[in-house]
Order: structure tokens, then sequence, then C-alpha cells
């Protein structure tokens, strides 16, 4: 072979991969998160079912936010959610033998009372479970360093006649439910984020190095003997390059133009700068709508303040 045919060959240093099932671990290296999915069996135990596929899917711009979660269709964790539409999920941090357990109660088979047996993991009540008491929702892990409690928005894609069976034929679903032979594939909307007390100071308060939970990155099952992760290592921050803001002239354009009767000073203005240009009217918007609530027609410096009050607050909230 020719040197010019082998350059082609390599793509400049690059070989194509065959494409096989499960691509983003047997076809390349691919970063995931290490997830415990809690559910509710038939006779009403959590299920814990450990996933990284599960990843966000309605992140702005919606009356709710939401995760996408990809599983096998005959796992107890469709199978729970097909029956109850509800569950936790579950991000634990890079203990060695809490990734060892994940990687037990991710093995397919056995029934929630056998993986459930022998369990590490304290289960306790969530949010949901304290404030409806009459209902039952799947339990949380304690050691978990944040958790979300899910419903299932079983509506999309058409998918509320969805339930379990022994073989699922087409016609299958485009993104929601039940979605291939073997797949399915769950738009779980974010009821609560429930946070331990350090990593929500970290989000609230401002964040710091030292206040980044131990999150491990999964490599998921790559040898046929084992499954790969790496530890957490402390996070490295870059600032924003200055050139990537916008000038002070630039917001008092946009704000002298987002609206008539709400004008904004040049302090109030400043405090936009460091705002993506992309996002900036999204944010101007969201302050004149603030304005107009509270009969202000003027926006200083003392009026962001209360903004941005009210805006953590909301976040706190959700």
């Amino acid at each position: 072979m020719s040197e010019e045919m082998k350059k082609i060959e390599e793509l400049e240093g690059f070989k194509n991969l065959r494409i096989v099932d499960n691509f983003y671990q047997t076809s390349s290296f691919f970063p995931m998160p290490t997830t415990e999915i809690g559910t509710l069996n038939e006779n009403g135990k959590t299920n814990l079912g450990s996933y990284s596929l599960c990843f966000p899917y309605y992140i702005a711009g919606k009356d709710y936010y939401a995760m996408v979660l990809c599983c096998r269709n005959s796992s107890n964790t469709a199978k729970n959610i097909l029956k109850t539409g509800k569950c936790s999920i579950n991000f634990i941090t890079d203990k060695r033998k809490y990734f060892k357990e994940a990687v037990r109660l991710g093995y397919p088979g056995e029934t929630t009372d056998e993986k459930m047996k022998d369990c590490i993991f304290t289960l306790v009540d969530g949010k949901r479970a304290r404030e409806n008491p009459n209902e039952k929702y799947p339990k949380i892990v304690k050691e978990a360093f944040q958790v979300f409690e899910c419903t299932w928005v079983k509506e999309l894609d058409h998918a509320q006649n969805d339930t379990v069976k022994e073989e699922y034929l087409p016609p299958y679903h485009d993104f929601n439910g039940i979605t291939s032979e073997h797949g399915a594939h769950f738009i779980l909307k974010i009821d609560n984020i429930l946070m331990k007390n350090q990593y929500y100071d970290t989000i609230v308060n401002g964040v710091r190095a030292g206040g980044f939970p131990a999150i491990p990155v999964d490599y998921g099952y790559r040898d046929n003997k084992n499954f790969w992760y790496t530890r957490f290592k402390r996070p490295i921050s870059e600032p924003i390059p200055a050139s990537k803001g916008i000038s002070l002239d630039t917001v008092k354009y946009a704000a002298s133009r987002i609206d008539p009767e709400i004008k904004f000073t040049d302090e109030a203005c400043q405090r936009l700068i460091k705002v993506p240009r992309v996002f900036l009217n999204t944010v101007l918007k969201g302050c004149v709508a603030w304005a107009k609530e509270n009969k202000v027609f003027l926006i200083t410096e003392k009026e962001m303040d209360m903004i941005n009050d009210k805006r953590n607050k909301e976040k706190s909230q959700k």
C-alpha cells in the first residue's frame, strides 16, 4: 500500500471503528454518570438498578424540567416505571465500595428481593413520600450526594398505553416508552432535586473547587470481565475570556429597546455584561417582567439585587 493510501486509511491519525450495539462503550470512550434508579415493584418495595444512560432532556423553555433514561424494556426498572410512573435518580459518589455495589445491582435477571437482600445502601423516604404519606413512592439512597425525584411523562410520544409484556412487537415509539424490540426510553419530569447540605451550599452560596462532590466517571462494560470508572479529582476552573463578554454599550442598547416603559440605569446594565449575548434578551425580558409585576419603572442596582434574590429563591425551591 502506498504512503498516500495509508494516510487515507488512517484518516490523519484516526482509524475508522466499526459501530456495533452499545456503541457508547463498545465502539468508543464515553464518559457517563453513575446512578441508582429507584422504582417500586408490585409489592411496593424499592428496587435499585444501576444506570449510566441517564441525561438531561428538557433544560429550559418548558414548564417543567426532565431527564431521559435509556434501558432494557425487560428490566425491573422499565417494568416498574411502566406500572407506576415513578422513580428516583440517585447519584452516588466515587467510593470503591459504592461502585462495586453499583456493578452488582446492575447485573440483569435478579428479582427485587434477590438483589436488594444484601444491598449496602440505606433507603429512606424522600420529599414526596414525606409530603404524601398515603401514597407510595420509591425510597431514596441516603448515601447519594444528590437525588432527582421524578415522574414519567407517559403522554409524550403517545406512550400512555404502554404496558409490561413478555415480547414487544412493532410499531415502536420514537423517543418515549417502548422504543425497540429490546429497548425503552423514559422522559422523566423532575419533581424535586434533593442535595446534601455541603453541596447545596456550594451551588447557592458560591461555587468553589473544594465544594464539588466526588463524582465518578463511568466508562461502562468494556472487556467482558470488568466495569471501568475513574475516581474524582479536584476540579479546575478556567475563567471565561474577557473577549467573550459583551460591552456596556451593547447592554444599554438592548435594554433601551426591550420595553418602552421600563428603563435601566448604567449601573444596572453593568451587572449584565457577563451574560452571554445569546441569552441577553431573555434576561432583560425577565427583568422587565419583574419590574412590571412590582410596578417599578427604573431598574437600578438595587432592583437587580432584588431580581437576583428572587431568582435564587426560586432555584432553591425547585
